[in-house]
């Protein structure tokens, strides 16, 4: 019989239609919040240039942060350090400021601040400016380029969170679908070593960490994941609790996966088994959700707008990833480990995957609204565009799924299978077996098949080698008639004929076998889904990063009466090195004379060096312009000018002009409006 797989209903692509509605509907009411901590201002500013030397260095942040002793770093021309080391805490109601004392006597030139902290959502954050006293001046300061949280413990620190979702997904959902769809797959070792190494991998995940947090937030060399000072100020730090907190539960995890594997697996008594499963489902509710909020409470939903909410949506959403993806896993393992699993179990399973999606959705929304907000943020910022390819990759997971649905379907019609098995005959196997008898037929008879063809080829080994060994004394009797060479030959024959018997038994089910491809297809999916889901956790939020650019609105010039110009400028001059970002700011940003200062970043962050800047300001209304502007190069990626005049208000023109090599050059420009 040939089996195809139906079209998509009508049903999923209405469900698709509703939520890109609701999804547009939310992003167009958003309303102002934070994630990802910015440096919102500094005394001196950045570029300022002072007649004498200020007391102290202030720091203005967008939100709370965490500060080392050695977070704000202010070094002279020389590249010496011109503070006392000492981090005054200057905070008052809202405002966030930070301030480190200056020695006496410094002397002119350009001093550069270089700063680093932790924001409330855990992720590390830095930056560096300038300012000069009595006239700008040449800096030896060479600031370096690895960025906060890169280089190789960034790496290793992104590897351990990939594994401990992808471990609690396994260890939560491996859990939920054996109590909820499958209760005899709590005897199937191949369940339990799927759900175990689950545990496992978000065990030493949380260990790896705990002891890269420290690193990861500070210095980036490996060695210091070994430092126990460093280690005690992580332990003292909210993430820190988090991750002690995590520990701890999983000892309690640990706790209900002997329980679930052994006491469950062994009751016979079904009124016993059903009270043991109820006890499992409340505490293993109550430890999963405990797990959950770890990551709640130390990252992105705590901190920002309406953490009170994002915190328990948070939770519910992380729950429904575990429920379907880790259910999903162990399903796959099971279809292809245990050839015989009910069709009732996939059954279940489908319904507590179409109740995960339902969360996933809802909860999703909130999240998309809350870390976005805006459909600028949504297709402008990295966070954003992570956002796309995540809900394309959950459509095409919804697609695959709502394939594996119509073949459960087709599963559990008996009319559609040529062999007329009966739905009980199925249920328990060929042998009709169910429960614990029937172990061996769900690990594909690796026990009795294997045994038997052991059986047949030590006869004819027996009769090939004269020793006239009986058939019936088995593998053990055939081992010993033959010499060791011989053993190790016959073992791989027994194994490839048990391999052979379980395809076998696997590809003469046209439908489950229809059902095994398209659930590994989804698992494949889930696989990219949960990476690009990492990522995004570690990500500045849409909204965040629109609010720390301070651009301006792509339908019109911006107005910025009581504050500098700050705009930013992507380029691509097609060259070598030719991609990066132009920062121009204009202070004041009115009328007079200003002092701009351009810096040159590539994609990365990271400043990029120019062989030349040159910037034009035009006020097309009156016919001005364009006016010239020759910035100097003070250090890599930072170009000055200073007293340049703007004759009028009104709409100007910024046009930047970037050559990044002999040949390659482009212009790139903006309007804003001076007052």
């Amino acid at each position: 019989m040939t089996t195809t797989a139906p079209r998509l209903g009508n049903a999923l692509a209405r469900l698709l239609i509703l939520a890109a509605a609701l999804l547009g509907t939310l992003l167009a009411g958003a309303a102002p919040a934070s994630a990802h901590a910015a440096l919102t201002g500094s005394d001196p500013k950045d570029g300022a240039v002072v007649a004498t030397a200020p007391k102290e260095v202030n720091l203005t942040f967008s939100e709370q942060v965490a500060l080392s002793a050695d977070a704000i770093r202010v070094l002279d021309p020389a590249g010496r350090r011109a503070d006392t080391g000492e981090i005054r805490d200057l905070c008052s109601g809202s405002v966030v400021r930070y301030g480190v004392e200056l020695r006496a006597g410094l002397p002119d030139g350009t001093y550069t601040v270089a700063w680093q902290a932790v924001s409330s959502d855990s992720h590390p954050v830095a930056g560096a400016f300038t300012f000069s006293i009595g006239a700008p001046s040449t800096t030896s300061v060479a600031l370096p380029d690895q960025a906060p949280g890169g280089g190789l413990v960034g790496t290793l620190y992104g590897v351990a969170r990939y594994l401990s979702y992808a471990g609690f997904a396994v260890l939560v959902g491996g859990g939920a679908f054996v109590l909820a769809c499958w209760p005899r797959g709590a005897s199937v070792r191949a369940v339990q070593q799927t759900v175990v190494r689950g545990w496992l991998a978000l065990t030493g995940a949380t260990l790896a960490l705990l002891l890269l947090r420290a690193p990861y937030t500070g210095s980036g060399k490996l060695a210091d994941a070994f430092d126990l000072a460093g280690l005690k100020a992580v332990l003292e730090t909210k993430t820190g609790a988090a991750l002690t907190s995590r520990l701890l539960l999983l000892g309690a995890a640990a706790l209900f996966v002997a329980v679930l594997f052994g006491a469950y697996a062994r009751r016979t008594d079904p009124k016993e088994k059903k009270d043991l499963a109820f006890g499992l489902a409340l505490g293993g509710t109550v430890v999963a959700a405990g797990i959950a909020g770890t990551w709640a409470l130390a990252e992105h939903a705590s901190t920002g707008l309406q953490p009170g909410v994002a915190m328990p949506v948070d939770i519910l959403h992380l729950l429904a990833v575990a429920a379907w993806l880790g259910g999903l896993t162990v399903l796959l393992v099971a279809l292809y480990r245990a050839p015989s699993v009910e069709r009732s179990a996939v059954e279940r399973f489908s319904k507590v995957a179409f109740g995960s999606v339902a969360v996933l959705a809802a909860t999703g929304l909130y999240q998309s609204w809350r870390q976005v907000g805006s459909w600028s943020a949504l297709t402008g910022t990295r966070y954003g565009q992570l956002l796309l390819v995540k809900i394309g990759l959950m459509a095409v997971l919804l697609g695959i799924a709502w394939i594996s649905r119509r073949w459960t379907r087709r599963l559990a019609d008996p009319a559609s299978r040529e062999t007329g098995t009966t739905d009980e005959e199925s249920e328990g196997g060929v042998d009709g077996t169910t429960g614990e008898g029937s172990e061996g037929a769900v690990d594909g008879r690796t026990d009795e098949a294997s045994t038997a063809s052991g059986a047949e080829i030590a006869a004819s080994v027996s009769a090939i080698s004269g020793t006239g060994s009986e058939p019936s004394s088995g593998s053990a009797g055939a081992a010993e008639a033959v010499d060791p060479a011989r053993a190790v030959q016959l073992a791989r024959q027994r194994a490839a004929v048990a391999t052979a018997t379980r395809k076998r038994e696997r590809d003469a089910d046209p439908e489950r076998a229809g059902l095994r491809r398209s659930v590994l297809t989804e698992a494949a999916v889930a696989v990219v889904l949960l990476a690009v889901t990492t990522v995004l956790t570690s990500t500045e939020p849409g909204r965040t990063e629109e609010e720390a650019g301070r651009s301006t609105s792509a339908s019109g010039p911006a107005a910025v009466p009581d504050r500098p110009v700050d705009i930013r400028l992507p380029f691509d001059t097609g060259g070598v090195d030719g991609k990066g970002v132009v920062r121009l700011s204009l202070d004041p940003g009115r009328t007079g004379a200003n002092a701009l200062h351009i810096f040159v970043e590539r994609p990365n962050g990271k400043p990029l060096d120019v062989p030349e800047i040159k910037v034009a300001l035009t006020l097309e209304a009156k016919d001005v312009g364009p006016l010239p502007v020759a910035p100097d190069r003070i250090q890599t990626g930072h170009w000055s000018a200073s007293g340049v005049q703007i004759p009028m208000p009104g709409d100007w023109k910024i046009q930047v002009t970037v050559r990044t090599s002999d040949i390659d050059q482009t212009t790139i420009d903006k309007n804003v409006k001076i007052g």
